[in-house]
């Protein structure tokens, strides 16, 4: 954030403000030691990785199936296949028929299960038979009622202005649980993609709070042997948003200036975490990029052939998200691979 202008002070005395103030985050990223953040994220709490995968008995619910399955055959872990009971459930979810009572939700689940089954995975089932108000309070309580490494959803909606204004349940989950979570975009003719990675993108920001995205991507990487893309968005003057935009207004060379002190930054700060990742024996890139973090993003993931966005994320739904200017909840609906999203550091 830049500072604002003190009773007195001068034209020049901001300059020199704004210009100390330029690349803060990106220092700040330098100083953090990533070695604080290593660990693996994919430990399981139970001595078996266990993945939660919420299903409500739609085609597209199911879009998550390969993802899950090819998570839980590398980590030889173990899936369970969750569906809640609504209070008020619609008579159909997708343009599908939806679960409704207790049998027919466990019928469904089997079916599903003896799929998996048939690929020498381990799958149990669980219906939750009290009937919730809230899908994503339910999904919490059973993240960590069966000890859940890591949950893996489809994503629901549009990604349009309902969506961000409501929140999506993922959002929500990350919020409140204390797991990361896998997010899968059906094709658009509600067919499940199918599962590859060998490039994983990590966006970053220079800011330790935004960077337990990093030991979830290398673990993922050196499980996979995946290569890491680390992309920094530095804005240009007319990208820039709340105080930044109004002194890039007031003080347009001196705030170009500024960016371009950024770029630098980010440059270097990139070059390091990459050396971290070689170091860990993971192949990694940086690059950076001018302009909206969000259109940057999707952008570069038309013009490259990505697999999987891991992005640490505060887990903001609804104005809040919009007004915070959350990355995660406006790339949903606008990408087509799968998200990794970490809860971000609260600082």
């Amino acid at each position: 954030m830049l500072p604002a202008r003190e009773k007195g002070e001068s034209d020049s005395d901001q300059k020199q403000a704004i210009k100390q103030d330029a690349g803060k985050g990106v220092a700040q990223g330098l100083r953090h030691d990533l070695e604080h953040e290593r660990g693996e994220v994919f430990t399981a709490k139970s001595g078996r990785l266990r993945l939660l995968v919420p299903l409500d008995g739609s085609r597209l619910a199911e879009a998550v199936l390969p993802s899950a399955a090819a998570l839980a055959q590398r980590y030889q872990g173990e899936i369970l296949l969750l569906h809640i009971l609504e209070q008020h459930p619609p008579a159909q979810v997708h343009g599908e028929r939806h679960l409704r009572d207790v049998a027919e939700a466990r019928v469904y689940l089997e079916e599903v299960a003896a799929r998996l089954r048939a690929e020498d995975l381990m799958v149990t089932v669980h219906v939750h038979e009290n009937r919730e108000q809230s899908v994503a309070r339910g999904i919490v309580e059973h993240v960590q009622e069966l000890q859940s490494d890591l949950v893996v959803m489809c994503t629901h909606g549009n990604g349009g202005v309902r969506d961000l204004l409501f929140g999506s349940i993922a959002q929500q989950v990350l919020q409140r649980g204390p797991c990361p979570i896998w997010l899968v975009q059906p094709r658009k003719d509600g067919s499940a993609p199918p599962f590859k990675l060998r490039r994983i993108l990590v966006p970053l920001d220079g800011t330790p709070e935004h960077e337990p995205g990093l030991p979830a991507a290398i673990a993922l990487a050196r499980t996979f042997g995946a290569e890491l893309r680390l992309v920094f968005v530095i804005p240009t003057l007319t990208t820039l948003a709340g105080e930044q935009a109004v002194s890039g207004t007031m003080l347009p060379a001196t705030m170009r200036a500024v960016l371009d002190l950024a770029e630098q930054g980010a440059r270097s700060y990139l070059k390091q975490v990459a050396e971290e990742c070689q170091s860990q024996g993971v192949k990694a890139q940086g690059e950076v990029l001018r302009g909206e973090t969000v259109l940057e993003v999707v952008k570069l993931l038309e013009r490259q052939e990505l697999d999987l966005v891991v992005l640490a994320s505060h887990g903001r739904t609804g104005l809040d998200a919009l007004l915070s200017g959350s990355v995660a909840p406006r790339l949903v609906g606008r990408v087509s691979v799968p998200l990794l999203l970490v809860r971000a550091t609260t600082l």
